[in-house]
């Protein structure tokens, strides 16, 4: 018998066993030692043949009790004192002491438990003393000991207790609890081995894990997607060329799905991007061939309609498109990819959006990318004959501030913040993606990521987490995270299944409390994916 042994005898003492009592006929088995409050069972025995209801103690020595059902003490509500010791049952089942509602000391000591459920111990409002010492746990259940308030003492000495993030809850539990815990130390992982339970830094445990699923396919291709908030509402554009719209949906909250809104007419669209002004929508379609367009709802309950053509002698092969604010008005700048055409930024003068400043022309540029350093717009341009280069808003216009080094071949770039700095991401269609810094007065390479047919790395915030979706033509896209500790990305997931074909766009969306990631495809069909969070503490 372990240290409750002691204690067992001086609280039978206690419980006024004393004179003998001899009990009903059929009322005591065999291998029971009974007598007027207590009953001491060994060997072969039942629970439902035990004794009285008005019993005070009960003790289980060495007995062949298989398992501990739901409801086995409903017979004795009476008892302040249960006990097991050296039995060979393996598994306590969820409300296997229901109706002990005045048991004050529970020890289950020396047996071959290997899993408890996690209300097994439920209802036992008056429980002072717990111990599951010396059994074979690697692991307790979350919430085993809620509800149980008044606990004094409890013993999990001698169990081989596995320190991973299953016990993690039990490592923040303790220092809460107004009880005395002896908790042993653990068995593993090794790095842990024979460590104090009580000195295992909680903080230390990596618990949380991310993973993205397969939610819904629409059915076109497409070249790009992006998100939008409309009178308080999401919403997802997408560029379908082949379809030749811009394509909008909205929740269905009956369905539980995404759904068709509405469709601009866009033929060879390869960019739609929204921007909503008030009670007004405005969806530039930037096209390859037939010139680009800016499309107006002038209020909710109105349908887009054509409202303006945008630079025709400018934007001849426009490849991307962004939205920026520059001195508080709203402006585009779309990126052009012919040798004639060049990349142009375009801001709203009146009803419409007119040319204010031609950038970059002659280089063919294949993306364009906005963002703000040392609290100044910039731009950045991707191109297909030279080096990405920054350019910043001074007085007015864009000005060149420098280029980027090491980053020859650079299809598209995209950044995002974390930590306070600012990071960029590199596609390269083959050799090495690349992560780079701010440093100040240049990006400087961080990282760089193995590339194969790669047109997009795009970096999303996804609730708290910082992902970066590397596409490829070739093989499985790739999801990264971005660890705060190391400040580098680390491989996450595959994306899929279903894979991917040649993806060109990502994007996510909020809608009805969940989080869903669209991954826009030019080889096929555009594929949802929702982002889930995996507590593995639990």
């Amino acid at each position: 018998m372990g240290g409750a042994g002691v204690l067992l005898l001086l609280l039978l003492a206690g419980l006024g066993v004393g004179e003998a009592w001899r009990p009903p006929k059929g009322k005591c088995p065999l291998s029971c030692s009974c007598s007027k409050d207590s009953a001491l069972c060994e060997g072969s025995v039942d629970l439902p043949e035990i004794l009285s209801p008005t019993l005070l103690s009960l003790s289980f020595v060495r007995t062949r009790i298989t398992q501990l059902k739901a409801g086995s003490f409903l017979r004795v509500p009476s008892l302040h004192l249960l006990l097991f010791t050296s039995n060979s049952f393996s598994v306590i089942e969820d409300d296997a002491f229901a109706g002990l509602s005045h048991l004050q000391y529970l020890f289950i000591e020396d047996n071959e438990i290997g899993s408890i459920s996690k209300n097994a111990l439920r209802g036992l409002r008056s429980l002072t003393h717990l111990s599951l010492a010396n059994n074979h746990l690697e692991t307790l259940p979350r919430f085993l000991f809620r509800g149980l308030e008044t606990l004094t003492h409890v013993d999990l000495r001698g169990n081989p207790f596995q320190c991973d993030c299953r016990v993690l809850w039990l490592l923040q539990w303790i220092p809460t609890v107004n009880a005395s815990v002896g908790t042993g130390a653990c068995a593993g992982p090794a790095a842990l081995a024979h460590m104090q339970l009580r000195h295992v830094d909680p903080k230390t445990f990596k618990c949380r894990a991310i993973e993205l699923s397969w939610f819904q396919t629409v059915g076109e291709s497409a070249l790009g997607v992006e998100a939008f908030s409309y009178q308080e509402e999401p919403y997802i554009v997408l560029a379908q060329p082949f379809a030749g719209r811009c394509l909008i949906l909205a929740w269905d909250y009956s369905l539980q799905r995404f759904r068709q809104e509405e469709e601009l007419s866009a033929p060879s669209v390869v960019s739609c991007k929204p921007l909503v002004l008030g009670p007004r929508l405005f969806v530039l379609a930037a096209r390859l061939w037939g010139g680009s367009q800016l499309w107006a709802r002038p209020g909710p309950d109105l349908r887009l309609a054509p409202l303006q053509v945008l630079a025709p002698r400018r934007l001849l092969r426009p490849n991307d498109a962004e939205l920026l604010w520059l001195d508080g008005q709203p402006c585009f700048v779309v990126a052009d990819a012919s040798k004639a055409g060049s990349t142009t930024l375009l801001c709203r003068d009146g009803p419409g959006f007119y040319p204010r400043q031609s950038l970059h022309a002659w280089h063919r540029d294949t993306d364009v990318e906005a963002l703000e350093l040392d609290g100044r717009p910039h731009l950045l341009l991707a191109s297909a004959s030279q080096r990405p280069v920054l350019f910043h808003w001074f007085g007015g216009r864009f000005e060149r501030r420098t280029d980027i080094p090491e980053a020859e071949d650079v299809y598209a770039t995209r950044h995002f913040q974390a930590g306070g700095d600012v990071f960029l991401c590199l596609t390269r269609y083959i050799g090495d993606s690349m992560v780079m810094r701010w440093d100040g007065s240049m990006f400087r390479l961080l990282q760089k990521l193995p590339s194969r047919g790669a047109h997009v790395f795009q970096p999303l915030l996804i609730a708290k987490d910082q992902l970066a979706i590397l596409g490829s033509d070739f093989a499985f896209s790739q999801v990264f995270h971005l660890e705060p500790d190391k400040g580098l990305l680390e491989p996450l997931q595959e994306l899929g299944p279903p894979a991917i074909v040649a993806p060109r766009a990502f994007a996510h969306i909020t809608m009805a409390g969940r989080r869903f990631l669209f991954a826009a495809c030019f080889k096929g069909p555009t594929q949802i994916y929702q982002h889930h969070e995996l507590d593995l503490s639990a």
